[in-house]
C-alpha cells in the first residue's frame, strides 16, 4: 500500500466537527504532505483541462529548508506527474533533488516570490483557456457573484507582459505586483495564485478560472450587477482564510486520489 502523510483530525477553530489544517511530527512528514498534495494539483490540473504543452507550474517551499522549493519536472504532462516525480530546486537555480531539469520560467517567477513571500508555502501558474482569455483584457476581477467575493480586494493586475517570463527581473517585478496578495493576473499570459498551502494556491486557481469563465459569460450576456462593497469584504473574510481555502481543497484531493492513486507512487 502507498505510504500517506498522516493528516491530524480535530475540530476547527470555526465549525464544530470540521478537521483544521494539519500538524506534523517532523519535517519529513509535513514533507511528504506537501508533495503529494502537489502532485495531486497537477493531477487536477490535467482534470480540468489547464495543460497546455510544457507550460504552467505549481511549487511549494520546503518545510526544514525554506530557500528550497519542490516543483513539477519540465516536459512531464500534469497527468503523469507523481510524488516520486517532483524535483527539489534551491532559490539559487541549482537542482537538489530528481533527474530532471526544471522548466526556467517555474525557476524566474516562483523563486522570486517565495523569496518576497516568506508567508507563501505554494504558488500555482498555468495557461488555462478562460484565465489567460480574461487576462487578455488587462482588468481586475468584479465581486459578480459569492464566489469571486474571494478575491475582492485581493488581487493585482501585472500588466506588462514582455515575452516568455526567463529573467528572475520579470519574477520580480510580478512578486511587487502580487504584494500581500492571493493572486494575480499576468496580463496577455494567465493566472498566478499563492496560499499557506499547497492546498489553498491550487483550489484558489480553480475558483479563479471558473470566476474569470463566469465573469466572461455574464458580460456576454450583459451588464453584471456588482455585490456592494462592505458585503463582498465580509463575504471575502468568510470564504477566503486559510482554513477556508485549505478545507475547500480536500473533497477534490480525495475526488483524484481515488481516481487517479499512482499520484501518490
Amino acid at each position: 500500500m502507498t505510504k500517506t502523510a498522516t493528516r491530524k483530525a480535530v475540530t476547527g477553530k470555526n465549525t464544530p466537527g470540521l478537521p483544521s489544517m494539519p500538524e506534523f511530527a517532523s519535517p519529513a512528514e509535513e514533507r511528504l504532505y506537501r508533495k503529494q498534495r502537489l502532485a495531486a494539483g497537477f493531477r487536477l490540473f490535467s482534470h480540468f483541462g489547464f495543460d497546455e504543452g510544457i507550460a504552467g507550474h505549481i511549487t511549494v517551499r520546503d518545510p526544514e529548508f525554506p530557500d528550497r522549493f519542490w516543483v513539477n519536472p519540465f516536459g512531464v504532462h500534469f497527468s503523469r506527474i507523481k510524488v516520486s516525480d517532483l524535483v527539489s530546486v534551491g532559490h539559487s537555480g541549482e537542482v537538489i533533488e530528481g533527474d530532471k531539469p526544471v522548466n526556467g520560467a517555474a525557476f524566474a517567477i516562483h523563486s522570486r516570490i517565495h523569496a518576497a513571500r516568506p508567508d507563501v508555502v505554494a504558488a500555482a501558474h498555468a495557461h488555462s483557456i478562460y484565465g489567460k482569455t480574461w487576462a487578455s483584457l488587462g482588468r481586475s476581477l468584479d465581486p459578480i457573484n459569492q464566489d469571486a467575493c474571494v478575491f475582492y480586494e485581493n488581487h493585482a493586475l501585472f500588466d506588462m507582459f514582455t515575452g516568455v517570463v526567463v529573467e528572475t527581473e520579470v519574477g520580480d517585478r510580478i512578486a511587487a505586483a502580487l504584494a500581500d496578495n492571493t493572486a494575480v493576473i499576468l496580463q496577455n499570459h494567465g493566472l498566478l495564485t499563492v496560499g499557506r498551502s499547497v492546498d489553498a494556491s491550487v483550489y484558489l486557481f480553480l475558483a479563479m478560472e471558473r470566476c474569470c469563465q463566469s465573469q466572461l459569460l455574464a458580460e456576454a450576456a450583459g451588464t453584471p450587477k456588482l455585490i456592494p462593497h462592505e458585503t463582498a469584504r465580509k463575504t471575502r473574510d468568510y470564504l477566503a482564510s486559510d482554513h477556508s481555502t485549505w478545507y475547500s481543497f480536500q473533497p477534490l484531493y480525495d475526488f483524484i486520489v481515488a481516481r487517479q492513486p499512482d499520484l501518490l507512487e
